[in-house]
Formats: C-alpha cells, structure tokens, sequence
C-alpha cells in the first residue's frame, strides 16, 4: 500500500518551537504596549490575543493610533530573527529528529514577520541547526487551514497515516492533524493553556504535555528513539 517504512513528524514553529511570547512581549514593550501575562494571553480569545485583554486593550488601542501596523511589524521581525529562541530541549530534539534514518522532519509555520521562513532560518540558525535540514518547511497563511499543508506532506511522501505525528500547542493543532489523518502532540505552554484545551475545545489530555520536556519526551518514546 506505502511505498516505504518511513515515519513523518511536523512541527508548529511558533509556540511549540519558538518561544513566541517572549518575542511578541518585547515588540509591545518598545511600542510603549502591554501585552499581559503568559497565563492571560493563554487564555485570551483570539480576537483579542494581540491587543490585550479587557485591562490592556484600551491602552494598546490607544497606542495603535501613533504606531503604524508597519512600524510594529518591523518590529516584531527584527525581535524574531536577533533575539527569538526555541523552548528548552527543542533544538536538541530537532537535531536527534533530523539525525535519525527513517524519520521525515517537516515545520509548518503562521509566522506573521516579513519573509517568515527566512525569519524561521535565523531563530534556528542561533540553534546550529539549518533549515535546509529539514524534509519540509511551509509557510501557511492566517487564512488558510493547517490541515492542507499537513495532508500534503504526508501524501508527498507516501507516509502510512498511523506512522505519521503533528506537534502544535493550539487547539486548531489538534483539530488539523486529526484531520490530516496524523496523530497530534499537543503543548500546552505555548498560545493555549491546559484548561482552555481540555475544558473549551475538548482536546484530550492524553495527547497534552505541559513542558517542552515532557512534549519531547513523549516524541521521543513515540518514535522508539532513547534520550541522549
């Protein structure tokens, strides 16, 4: 039925790699802007996720008004690509993932800076490892659904669905890759906490890690691969 044995792995760069929030607080902070804590934004509505909650979205809008979307967006993508970093124990799974013989590594990525997966190629490169690694690496517009790009990696290479995984840390993750036919690692120390997950959207425990150590953890167990 599949050409090959091979397993596939995506990665949401944003939030499950990337420590997203560090960067979008400094952004806010040098356009004179509150963002809020991680535990509030976790939990803020997405209309809302970027402006503030209730506390901080007057200010911010405020602020809004003197600093251009293109002046912030400048911003955020010089933050990204100077200062961003991967979450504890991701780069050094990444580099067991790619290292490994059998197993596909692919990103997918909502990154909003100027020339995302250029921008991507310097957070990782701070990390030794080379985008060009990599099986895949795609770039999905806020207007389109990862479930696409997901089933498209996985069809271009002939992978067995139940040999194939997605990792992300939002609720629209989880809804992608059970989509795509792949099973999903979730984390929940990214844009969604644990209780938004489990109790608003209904994903399952089960499939949640806390930490970036337990998510990689469980990667690694799942794809029979001893910690280093």
């Amino acid at each position: 039925m599949y050409s090959n044995s091979d397993r596939l792995i995506v990665f949401d760069a944003d939030g499950t790699l990337i420590d997203a929030y560090s960067v979008i607080v400094d952004t806010f902070t040098r356009h004179g802007m509150e963002l809020g804590n991680l535990d509030r934004f976790q939990k803020r509505h997405k209309l809302f996720k970027y402006l503030g909650g209730i506390k901080d979205f007057p200010f911010n809008l405020r602020k809004l008004g003197k600093h251009s979307r293109k002046s912030i967006l400048a911003t955020l993508t010089d933050v990204y690509r100077e200062e961003a970093k991967l979450y504890p124990g991701m780069a050094a799974l990444i580099r067991t993932l790619i290292a490994t013989p059998g197993i596909r590594v692919g990103l997918v990525t909502r990154n909003i800076t100027h020339e995302p997966l250029l921008t991507i190629r310097k957070v990782l490169s701070r990390h030794d490892i080379d985008l060009d690694a990599f099986d895949l690496a795609v770039h999905v517009p806020l207007s389109e659904e990862k479930t696409v790009a997901l089933r498209s990696a996985r069809k271009s290479f002939d992978i067995n669905p139940a040999r194939s995984y997605a990792c992300g840390d939002e609720h629209k993750d989880f809804t992608s890759a059970v989509a795509a036919g792949m099973h999903p690692f979730i984390g929940s120390y990214g844009f969604e906490d644990h209780t938004r997950l489990t109790k608003k959207f209904k994903v399952p425990e089960e499939v949640i890690s806390r930490t970036p150590e337990d998510l990689s953890n469980r990667v690694l167990h799942a794809l029979d691969i001893r910690p280093n």
